[in-house]
């Protein structure tokens, strides 16, 4: 059987200040596309549909349309609500929706139930694990510790239960939505910390021919059994130097994987560039980035003037400024509460002027933040004489 994996389309969110849902929509026609040519005998979608619970009305338009449109293929789609999604929203309709091929799994309870497909060769049993938030779901899972491994093990001890009850040589897809141990993280994912240790060891789907994963935005594999998919868009610069692709998995008769990755359009590179201004506007190795989305970070010892009207000279798309400034010798490693230490108010806005910008204020700002302490000061004597 051949599978389609990916996952975390993240629908209606943006980057940065650019709108994303155009590439998005190519992303739609391009996995249509890749159904259609490569032959794909199923779909899984492994979470994080949307970018958030209540998604905005473009996004769940463009939802809708590839339902249809994967339905109008007649190639069945499992699919499950990651972390970001709202799971009853996403699942309204679902036994509805069923009947047209696609299979929406939201539910916890429904983690032992499988999705059933055949081929040549037999059944393949699809098993759907909706992200599952420990303190949310612990009670459904009889486990005591609300942590990410106790209710993740707990559902896959129901999905071998079920598993074993199947004719002899049923092979087995399990969706998931969670931080396996080994993987690498990017800057867009939310943290899934919150009620227990955030990952789990990959032992924990032990039993299964193979783990669909979503959550993490870099492709990457785990075992050979289980995989990330990644993000097909990029949703942060720690994400530059990432290939965005979809898992094309070939499940043979005896259960054996063999994969291999399927590039997703690439709507602008991206690019991360640092150093003084002059020396980024002047550089001749950076024009390969003039047409990418770039991440400035400046190391001028003193704030230039106008830094991102100057940058988008040169680089059209900067979406991102950022200031690390060199510092000599000795000016880090002090603490906060000894450079303060004997400052007076004016003394320490003066300060803080100098760290921000680089360069200490002049006389005529000095007087501005003078006038500004005398009338705070006065503002402050007036109320207290009132009393």
């Amino acid at each position: 059987m051949r599978l389609l994996h990916t996952s975390d389309w993240h629908l209606g969110r943006s980057f940065h200040r650019v709108n994303m849902l155009g590439a998005q929509a190519a992303f739609v026609d391009h996995l249509l596309v890749a159904v259609r040519e490569h032959r794909v005998d199923a779909v899984v979608v492994s979470g994080d549909v949307y970018d958030r619970a209540v998604p905005p009305l473009a996004a769940v338009e463009l939802f809708d349309d590839v339902l249809h449109r994967l339905a109008g293929l007649g190639v069945p789609t499992v699919m499950i609500s990651g972390n970001h999604d709202s799971a009853r929203r996403l699942g309204v309709g679902a036994g509805l929706i069923g009947r047209a091929g696609i299979h929406l799994r939201t539910d916890a309870a429904s983690a032992g139930t499988p999705v059933v497909l055949a081929d040549a060769f037999g059944e393949v049993a699809f098993y759907g694990l909706p992200y599952l938030e420990p303190a949310l779901v612990k009670d459904e899972f009889g486990v005591d510790k609300a942590a990410h491994e106790a209710v993740l093990g707990a559902a896959m001890d129901r999905v071998r239960a079920d598993l074993a009850t199947r004719p002899a040589g049923t092979r087995s897809v399990v969706l998931a939505h969670a931080f396996v141990t080994g993987g690498r993280v990017s800057d867009s994912e939310r943290d899934i910390t919150v009620g227990g240790v955030a990952s789990v060891p990959a032992a924990v789907f032990d039993g299964v021919d193979y783990v669909a994963l979503g959550h993490l935005h870099g492709c990457q594999t785990i075992t050979e059994r289980v995989r990330y998919s990644g993000s097909p868009l990029p949703y942060s610069f720690s994400e530059a130097d990432h290939r965005k692709t979809m898992w094309l998995v070939e499940l043979d008769a005896r259960g054996g994987v063999a994969a291999e990755r399927i590039d997703c359009p690439v709507p602008r590179a991206l690019a991360r560039i640092r150093g003084p201004l002059e020396q980024l506007l002047a550089d001749p190795h950076l024009t390969r980035h003039e047409d990418a989305w770039v991440e400035a970070t400046l190391t001028d010892p003193v704030r230039p003037a106008d830094p991102m009207a100057r940058l988008c000279e040169r680089f059209p798309h900067t979406l991102s400024l950022t200031f690390d400034p060199e510092r000599a010798p000795g000016e880090a490693g002090v603490s906060y509460a000894r450079r303060l230490a004997g400052r007076d108010d004016q003394q320490v806005a003066e300060d803080f002027v100098a760290h921000v910008r680089g360069a200490a204020p002049d006389e005529e700002e000095r007087a501005v933040l003078r006038e500004a302490f005398d009338a705070v000061r006065a503002d402050a004597f007036a109320k207290e004489a009132a009393r």
